[in-house]
């Protein structure tokens, strides 16, 4: 009885201990591979300098087929890994939008979230019995905070996937799409970026799609360089977008200087320079190297901008007339090889999970001086099907004739977009400074920055439509010929916000997931052979333990009584 004693009060005491502990330190383990229900230490941070409620509506209930239950069971376990760390309640429920009395009201009910930027899905399944059915899916979060709110789109539709492909991407990024979100409803300064003007880059209404994108994040000004290169420095990063006009040495001097003191630039250039005009009124004309005066600056960098163009069998389709002179117009669908929807590079948190990004009159990059202590990425790249023309040539629109084979289309991967990371060394060591110029300290080298490099200009670009009052600005990236949206808006967002990126926040972007599917032929197939095993198979085991266990114990514990039986008759 003392030792029973002893027993109990030592578990008492352990259990005691373990329960203070738990009190006063906070720790949870995950034991995946990959780590996925790991949120990172940025992610704690700001979760934990909450000081009021999170309120969180997930549109993603009801009946959903198994990639969607997927989908919300992760999102379901990202906000109790929220609420586990913040440090005010996170408050989330999910609702179904389907859900209503009539067709009236449902409608009346996507008309409300589709007023507040939320756009539903139609999803196409089928029934066990193969009918097919349609239902309409929100895959949406909403995050209200201190009288904000923000919507979050959590499916990632990139046209190169299948849905289980795209859906395992949607859930790779999930916590970076609503830590963005909510970084925006808890910022308290907003961050400045600048477009650079003075050297016909492109005009205000043909960046306005993506200038309200950034809007989001930064302040974003437009503005000429002025006789002080210290005006740049309050700016987080420079974007230069499609210069026409050679920049003169003291521009050049003045966005050096700033690279030198750690700022970032995007560069979007033209590396051919094509008359448009001549090549819709003749079909034809002369592409010409685009000189801006900054080969040698953007070389001492460690990247260069070929004299070319890139032709890619993954292009864009253009409506070309078919018919012979005097019949009617017969418009169809012909590839443009001048305007290649290029690949992006899936190993790097800019480019990764993107649509292809269009181009038009793109040319190609090649990494130089080695020998220089910077990291050189690429981003976007062509296909494997690839023409490399050189400049000045002619630019014709015949070339939608030529054939897709591999004696023209010879190249493969081109580089058309690259970021690089490190020291810079100045352009102007053991050079006099330009006139015109306020003269500071100079910098021989940077302090540690990057700058991304894309060869072409039209990247940033939208359509306008009409002039004046009746002008309509299309979105970035999208083709009115195909009806599609291509990734350049992503691909420019994620761009701006790597190079501002001080606290590693892009780097969730780059978490992967193993996707491991079923094989389908083989579940439908064998689908009972699978439902017995599961089923039956396992009570069949467990049968036969219990027959075995009640044989092993009447063996035993019978045979020495009839023994000591026979022993006491004798």
């Amino acid at each position: 009885m003392g030792k029973k004693l002893v027993h109990i009060v030592i578990f008492l005491v352990a259990v005691s201990a373990l329960y203070f502990l738990s009190e006063k330190f906070f720790f949870r383990w995950d034991l995946t591979s990959e780590k996925r229900y790991s949120l990172s230490d940025n992610t704690k941070q700001l979760l934990a300098d909450l000081d009021e409620d999170l309120l969180v509506t997930i549109y993603l209930d009801g009946d959903l087929n198994s990639g969607f239950l997927r989908l919300r069971k992760s999102t379901k376990e990202l906000f109790e890994e929220f609420s586990a760390y913040s440090g005010a309640d996170v408050n989330y429920q999910f609702v179904n939008p389907s859900a209503a009395a009539t067709n009236s009201a449902r409608e009346k009910k996507y008309e409300e979230l589709e007023k507040k930027g939320m756009r539903g899905i139609l999803v196409h399944d089928k029934t066990q019995e193969g009918e097919s059915s349609q239902k309409v899916v929100f895959p949406w979060v909403e995050l209200s905070y201190k009288g904000k709110s923000r919507v979050v789109n959590l499916l990632k539709n990139i046209p190169q996937k299948s849905g289980e492909e795209n859906l395992n991407s949607s859930i790779e990024t999930l916590e970076y799409e609503i830590t963005d979100a909510l970084r925006i409803l808890t910022t308290t300064s907003i961050p400045k970026v600048a477009f650079l003007e003075g050297h016909g880059e492109l005009a205000e209404p043909f960046v306005y799609d993506i200038s309200k994108t950034l809007s989001r994040y930064y302040q974003v000004d437009r503005g000429a360089i002025a006789d002080d290169p210290a005006i740049l420095d309050e700016y987080k990063a420079l974007i230069v977008a499609a210069p026409s006009k050679a920049f003169p040495e003291k521009d050049k001097y003045a966005i050096d200087q700033y690279i030198m003191r750690g700022g970032k630039v995007l560069w979007l250039i033209d590396g051919a320079k094509i008359s448009l005009d001549s090549l819709s009124t003749a079909s034809q004309t002369v592409g010409v190297e685009n000189d801006l005066n900054l080969s040698d600056q953007l070389f001492k960098y460690g990247v260069r901008i070929n004299p070319d163009l890139v032709q890619d069998v993954q292009c864009v389709l253009i409506p070309v007339n078919m018919s012979r002179l005097g019949d009617a117009p017969k418009y169809e669908p012909m590839p443009w090889y001048y305007s290649p929807l290029l690949l992006a590079v899936p190993s790097h948190s800019v480019s990764k999970n993107l649509s292809p990004v269009k181009t038009e009159f793109a040319s190609s990059l090649s990494f130089v001086n080695p020998e220089l202590p910077v990291k050189k990425s690429s981003l976007l790249v062509t296909s494997t099907g690839t023409h490399i023309q050189n400049i000045p040539s002619i630019v014709s629109m015949d070339v939608i004739n030529v054939e897709k084979n591999g004696y023209y289309f010879n190249s493969r991967n081109a580089i058309v977009g690259a970021l690089l990371e490190g020291e810079f060394p100045s352009v102007f060591t053991n050079r006099m400074a330009p006139d015109g110029i306020k003269k500071g300290e100079f910098l021989a080298n940077s302090k540690p920055t990057k700058m991304i490099v894309v060869a072409d200009g039209d990247i940033i670009r939208n359509d306008v439509q009409g002039y004046g009052q009746n002008m309509n600005v299309l979105p970035l990236g999208y083709d009115r010929y195909m009806n599609q949206q291509f990734g350049n808006s992503d691909f420019i967002l994620n761009a701006v916000n790597y190079l501002t990126d001080d606290d590693g926040w892009m780097e969730l972007r780059s978490r992967e997931i193993k996707l491991r599917l079923l094989n389908r032929p083989a579940v439908i197939g064998q689908r009972t052979f699978w439902q017995i095993l599961n089923v039956i198979f396992p009570l069949f085991v467990l049968a036969l333990f219990a027959v075995l266990f009640l044989f092993i114990r009447k063996k035993r514990y019978t045979a020495p009584l009839c023994k000591n039986k026979s022993e006491k008759e004798i």
